[in-house]
């Protein structure tokens, strides 16, 4: 026996559970994914990844423009899917995820409840959580509160960034959807989720919360940086002179010691820079300065002078 499944996604995080599903004896009957749009500096017309891996696997293929347009939803309905899968896509309206008998479920990338919302990678690792993993769980009408079937725990480490856990979960993340599918054929019911008062929220990432709080421990502000790495990446100002400068720091070590240097200067020494804090230094390794690419220090230092004035703020 098999389930027939409707596999909707958009990313190349979803991708790698969608060939996680291709591998199986279920069956995928169509795929959903957004309409191809303009992407990057030249705004080119882009597919999404999981287009592109439908079309080379010669899957059935749906761009909808609307989720409630009528022709899809019949569409939709004429599959038989016993079972929606949903990985990294948009909100899905009642008329869609209540097509299948066994249900319409999602995989989101923390321990529900703990970390509802837009950015799980991000905030497990901004928090310094030590372990985080991945849920499936059926959808309702609300955001990330449906019924879960199955967990699957991971370990962050020291050092953890955005970028590596991510690499992590989305295999994990297609195991686990296989596992649901399996157990799903089986009968598995779902349990509801048990919220006891002190979850920790994934909102979106703004210009707000990707800002760096220098007021902030030095650990705090590298997790921040960790998390937010290789996007949207946390960013900064410094002032020299009267004029501010933003720029983005992609990766970042900590330096716990004394010093008397002026709290957020800039220091240079030694091809290195480091920004002066109550607790030590934080050292700059990846930097990337305005309408500039992102670059190692070493190599930045070699061209750009920082004023002796410059502070952070």
């Amino acid at each position: 026996m098999s389930l027939k499944v409707v596999f909707m996604g958009t990313p190349g995080f979803a991708v790698t559970t969608l060939k996680a599903i291709k591998n199986t004896k279920h069956k995928i009957v169509g795929v959903v994914t957004n309409i191809d749009k303009p992407a990057g500096r030249g705004k080119k017309i882009s597919a999404s990844a999981v287009k592109d891996y439908a079309l080379e696997q010669g899957l059935n293929l749906f761009q909808p423009t609307s989720l409630k347009d009528p022709t899809f939803i019949d569409d939709l309905t004429a599959l038989n899917a016993d079972v929606f899968v949903v990985v990294a896509f948009r909100m899905l309206p009642k008329v869609v995820w209540s097509i299948p008998p066994k249900g319409t479920f999602n995989l989101h990338a923390s321990l529900l409840p703990n970390y509802r919302g837009a950015a799980p990678i991000n905030w497990a690792v901004i928090n310094r959580e030590k372990e985080t993993g991945v849920t499936t769980f059926l959808i309702d009408e609300k955001i990330d509160t449906g019924n879960i079937l199955l967990q699957e725990k991971i370990a962050l480490v020291e050092g953890e960034t955005a970028d590596s856990l991510h690499d992590k979960l989305a295999p994990l993340g297609g195991e686990v959807i296989v596992a649901t599918l399996d157990a799903l054929e089986e009968g598995l019911k779902a349990s509801p989720q048990e919220t006891h008062g002190n979850e920790k929220d994934a909102p979106k990432l703004t210009k707000e919360n990707t800002r760096i709080d220098w007021s902030k421990s030095l650990l705090e502000i590298e997790a921040q940086i960790n998390g937010l790495s290789p996007y949207p990446v946390a960013w900064t100002e410094f002032y020299e002179n009267d004029t501010s400068t933003r720029f983005k720091i992609y990766s970042a070590k900590v330096e716990l010691c004394s010093h008397n240097y002026p709290l957020l200067s800039i220091v240079i020494e030694n091809k290195q820079m480091k920004v002066a804090h109550p607790q030590g230094f934080l050292l700059c390794e990846s930097i990337q300065m305005p309408n500039k690419r992102r670059m190692e220090v070493k190599d930045l230092l070699n061209g750009y002078k920082f004023d002796p004035s410059a502070r952070l703020k």
